[in-house]
């Protein structure tokens, strides 16, 4: 599977639950709290009465560059927080973060720079430890 230009991700052998779990240990570690979440799956089932395979978005914040980012401009609030989404791709599971410097780097806004590159370095080792 080819990347998007807005994503980035792996897939793994490992169950779904299971994988969520490690996402969620390695987003910790990197400094970032897991602010929303939202099942897919069960969101699909109860508005729509369709079954999906199983998919989690979750919203992960580091709190600290959320405030820089916001003092530098304070409309990025529209691209935050940073999305992870984990589901299943048959008998594997991936997991893709958002590119942080090109979603960033649609503001325009050269301040932003750093913060997007050390948002994404982080993103980069969640998913190098997982």
């Amino acid at each position: 599977m080819s990347e998007p230009a807005y994503g980035i991700g792996r897939e793994f052998d490992e169950p779904f639950e299971a994988v969520v779990a490690r996402v969620r240990e390695s987003l910790k570690a990197e400094g970032f709290g897991v602010i929303t979440e939202i099942d897919v799956k069960q969101t699909m089932k109860d508005k729509l009465d369709t079954d999906v395979r199983p998919y989690v978005i979750l919203g992960a914040c580091r709190p600290q560059s959320a405030l820089a980012a916001i003092g530098v401009e304070p409309d990025i609030g529209v691209l935050l927080p940073c999305n992870v989404v984990v589901y299943e791709t048959g008998e594997r599971t991936r997991v893709a973060v958002v590119n942080a410097g090109a979603m960033l780097g649609m503001v325009g806004n050269e301040s932003l720079g750093p913060i997007a590159d050390d948002i994404q370095a982080r993103l980069d080792r969640v998913l190098d430890d997982l």
